[in-house]
Order: C-alpha cells, then structure tokens, then sequence
C-alpha cells in the first residue's frame, strides 16, 4: 500500500519556501507597478507593514482570506498573485489604481 509522503520532509518545506517567495515576489511586482507604499498596502489591507515586509520576502505565510484582502487592494484577481514575477505585463487585461506612493 503506497504511503503518503511525510509533509515536513526537507523536498515539500523547500517547495514552500520557493512558492513563499514567488507570491512574495509577484505581490511587490504588482504593488509598485501601481506606485504603492508597503505602508499603503499594509493599511488598506489590514495587515502590519511587518507581516507586507515577510510576505514580499517570502518569510512569512499567508492565509487564503489574506491572499483575496492583497488582492483586492492592488485591483486584481487573486489568480494574479499566483503567477511568476513579471508575468502581469505579459498576460494581465488588468490594470489598477494609480497612487503616489506614501498615499
């Protein structure tokens, strides 16, 4: 009988690490292509400018409702945060607000 891998084995905490940083990545794309502040993000997001700092970095975790509250904020759907870094000028329709960053 096959068995299930074990989660926390070094592959799968590696894969998190990588995706972490992926969404982290694309999050800070797409939050200064629309000349968003960490701070801007973080208020109208409803989370610390710390925890905005670990996400974009890929330190921190993310819960889903999160994910659709970044999503919101930069004008998006939460598809879009899912994509590699950089894939938004490629293949997005979408573009959002435009605010001076501090604003």
């Amino acid at each position: 009988m096959p068995t299930r891998p074990h989660q926390s084995s070094e592959e799968q905490t590696r894969r998190w690490a990588e995706r972490r940083a992926m969404v982290g990545a694309r999050i800070r794309e797409l939050r200064l292509g629309q000349g968003l502040s960490q701070e801007a993000l973080a208020l109208e997001s409803g989370l610390s400018r710390n925890m905005v700092i670990g996400i974009e970095w890929g330190r921190k975790s993310v819960a889903y409702e999160r994910l659709w509250d970044i999503a919101d904020v930069l004008d998006v759907p939460i598809s879009q945060l899912l994509l590699p870094p950089d894939s938004a000028a490629k293949t997005s329709p979408y573009r959002g607000r435009r605010r001076p960053m501090g604003n």
